[in-house]
């Protein structure tokens, strides 16, 4: 069933949502979550996300919303983990905690600042297929004056609940992008994760 999608530019965005995205990091387990509960869960995530822009609100009000649609859908301990790399073995738990939290935010206003200027397209659904311990959940992205192109979901259930954890749009892995470039934030700092995560609050 086709579901309505607003869209970040492609080469823009490289991971709006996914901005909201993670690899898996932990062993392989037997997979308890469905093909099916992965696609539902790829549906909701596309409708709030139009709710939220439908909503009329400014920019700058919409910014907790799609924090909000981050958190629920997304495994964001993973995802900032992932974002952080190496940089983030040496971390204790609490600059962890404290980095997760900045990082939800600013990826949040990152991307949500884009969704307004991509209303009036679709994502269709393609089909989703198990793939070792996660759900791979391939549609089609339809837009406005733009030839259409593939988004893929990675869904896990490893967070304890079904979790978006990477999205690829035409086989580039957004959340590698991410890394890159908090690792080059990381590195305009000296390698000071503190400073980062101060700093990420703002931007």
């Amino acid at each position: 069933m086709p579901s309505n999608f607003s869209s970040l530019n492609r080469r823009q965005v490289m991971g709006g949502l996914a901005a909201f995205g993670a690899m898996a990091l932990t062993p392989f387990r037997a997979l308890a979550l469905s093909v099916g509960g992965a696609e539902s869960l790829v549906t909701k995530l596309v409708d709030d996300i139009n709710k939220v822009i439908a909503s009329g609100k400014s920019e700058q009000g919409m910014y907790s919303d799609f924090e909000r649609i981050f958190v629920r859908y997304a495994d964001v301990p993973t995802i900032a983990r992932y974002a952080l790399g190496n940089d983030g073995r040496s971390a204790s738990k609490a600059q962890i905690r404290a980095f997760t939290k900045a990082y939800q935010g600013y990826i949040s206003r990152k991307y949500g600042s884009r969704f307004r200027e991509f209303i009036g397209g679709k994502l269709e659904m393609q089909g989703a297929r198990a793939v070792k311990s996660f759900v791979e959940v391939k549609t089609t992205a339809i837009l406005k004056g733009q030839s259409p192109f593939e988004v893929t979901f990675l869904v896990s259930d490893r967070s304890g609940s079904d979790k978006f954890f990477n999205m690829f749009i035409e086989g580039v892995n957004m959340l590698l992008s991410e890394r890159t470039e908090i690792g080059a934030l990381l590195d305009r700092r000296g390698g000071d994760l503190d400073q980062l995560t101060k700093d990420l609050k703002s931007l």
